[in-house]
């Protein structure tokens, strides 16, 4: 047969699969945005948070504000806050025309420690609450990498934590600089000198973009 005959025939050919691949492909599974992390509307009763202020030092405002979907003036709202595992209610509102509700508080001890919204049977996570208290801190590494850390294992430069004189090992420490926040354990003892109360491993001062020595919000 010739060429130009063959090649006339075996194109009919191909089209027709690639149709019948194209007519067999499976549609989308309604479910599939919402599998793969697509965000949804919130329905009537969600709590849906609209502004927030968790990092403070002790004894300045923080804010917790938002909305309960669909809820009449008059709603029971807590902010609740976890602590020894278990959600404890630290202020309470009543959502006012539209569902709105707005937490203002003033927290007084340093710490750290999830937040939520509870109303009804919804509970919306919020963040964490960080309230602070300014510390004197300064940074160690070069020159010590390779030796023991006071609370097991070696100080290398990747090694992310904080030294102090008494408190328990692996306690977290949240601290903040410029806008930065990191919260790393307690890996070491110290500082010994110059009236310090926290020493930075090398990596969690890069992190913070701490240098030297000075005075930083910390929550411990």
């Amino acid at each position: 047969m010739p060429q130009k005959l063959l090649r006339a025939c075996a194109a009919p050919a191909a089209l027709a699969v690639v149709g019948a691949i194209v007519a067999v492909a499976p549609a989308a599974h309604p479910s599939a945005a919402h599998a793969a992390g697509t965000p949804s509307e919130p329905a009537a009763g969600d709590v849906a948070i609209a502004r927030r202020r968790l990092n403070v030092v002790a004894g300045r405002r923080a804010l917790v504000a938002g909305r309960v979907v669909g809820a009449a003036t008059g709603r029971n709202v807590a902010l609740q806050r976890r602590s020894r595992g278990r959600w404890h209610t630290i202020d309470r509102d009543r959502t006012a025309a539209g569902g709105g509700f707005a937490f203002r508080f003033r927290p007084q001890a340093p710490g750290s420690a999830s937040v939520r919204v509870r109303s009804g049977p919804a509970r919306e996570r919020v963040g964490r609450l960080n309230v602070y208290r300014h510390a004197q801190v300064s940074w160690y590494g070069p020159g010590l990498y390779g030796g023991h850390l006071g609370c097991g294992g070696t100080l290398t430069p990747g090694t992310v934590g904080v030294a102090n004189k008494t408190l328990p090992c692996g306690t977290k420490v949240t601290l903040r600089h410029h806008g930065r926040t990191v919260r790393v354990p307690v890996v070491d003892r110290g500082p010994y000198s110059g009236g310090r109360e926290f020493d930075l491993t090398a990596a969690t001062k890069d992190r913070l973009g701490f240098s030297g020595v000075g005075s930083i919000p910390v929550t411990r």
